[in-house]
């Protein structure tokens, strides 16, 4: 079964691309005579890390309307330099075709297959609390090819009430609700006391992909890959920097609260005007 994983914007044609890619000419395809067709092997971690950000980039420019699009521009919307953009498109098998760029349906296309979004990925929620509940009611995760199969709490007076037209039922009954729904990705949403029981019992019951929302940082055999969102590094990251943009501003500069500075030597210093010293 296929999934909404490209928007109709971006054409949908996963099928139709399957089909045709077999018999398509290396040099429509934006390929170099005699290179391979389908995904390389050996992508690097790193590239693989950059290519959501693409997709995105390609989702937006498909919204507008754009058909084609240079590496120039299409680094400038992801945030990246044009080499690095080209050299990471190169191990998806695309290098644009000279003076028109990249095809943006096509390379939506190849992206989404790269990272596996044209087929739907059962996702079970573990944790019914606030985080949860807005992460079952994002609507970015279904247009992706990420449908929410079940959610799972241990709290009873969550068990059985509706969120996101899924009614919340007991973890008790994780096992059951892996192997019904062949569950492919675990996110677990619960407090940190509890997220490595609940992470052994989804590795377990086979699920081999987690995304970990819980400020800990999860055991899992070799075979297992986690992801971590921790919200509150993020802010200190942020923290961080925005206390070195505020130290390396005078804080008492003209038009801050405070009076009148002047930088000397890297330190801010009062500025002393005559004329405002003999009023006083």
């Amino acid at each position: 079964m296929h999934s909404n994983a490209m928007s109709s914007g971006a054409g949908g044609q996963a099928e139709s691309y399957d089909r045709a890619e077999a018999n398509r000419p290396a040099a429509a395809n934006g390929l170099p005579q005699g290179e391979p067709n389908g995904q390389p092997d050996g992508i690097p971690e790193a590239t693989v890390a950059r290519l959501p950000v693409y997709l995105r980039a390609l989702y937006g420019l498909a919204e507008r309307g754009i058909s084609t699009v240079a590496s120039e521009e299409l680094a400038a919307v992801a945030g990246v330099n044009s080499a690095k953009l080209r050299k990471d498109l190169s191990h998806l098998g695309s290098y644009g075709i000279r003076g028109v760029g990249y095809d943006v349906d096509y390379l939506v296309y190849q992206v989404s297959r790269t990272l596996g979004l044209t087929q739907d990925w059962p996702v079970v929620i573990v944790g019914a609390g606030n985080l949860g509940r807005a992460l079952a009611n994002y609507g970015g995760f279904l247009s992706r090819g990420f449908t929410i199969s079940a959610m799972l709490d241990s709290d009873t007076a969550i068990v059985g009430s509706s969120i996101a037209r899924l009614t919340v039922r007991h973890v008790d009954d994780l096992e059951d609700v892996v192997a019904r729904h062949k569950v492919a990705i675990g996110v677990i949403a619960t407090p940190a006391g509890t997220a490595q029981a609940v992470c052994d019992r989804l590795v377990s019951a086979g699920v081999t992909s987690i995304l970990n929302f819980a400020p800990l940082v999860l055991s899992v055999p070799e075979g297992v890959d986690v992801r971590k969102v921790d919200l509150s590094i993020e802010l200190q990251i942020l923290a961080f920097h925005a206390q070195r943009r505020s130290a390396a501003r005078p804080m008492d500069a003209p038009g801050r609260p405070g009076g009148n500075a002047e930088t000397l030597g890297g330190r801010s210093t009062p500025q002393v005007i005559p004329e405002l010293a003999a009023k006083g």
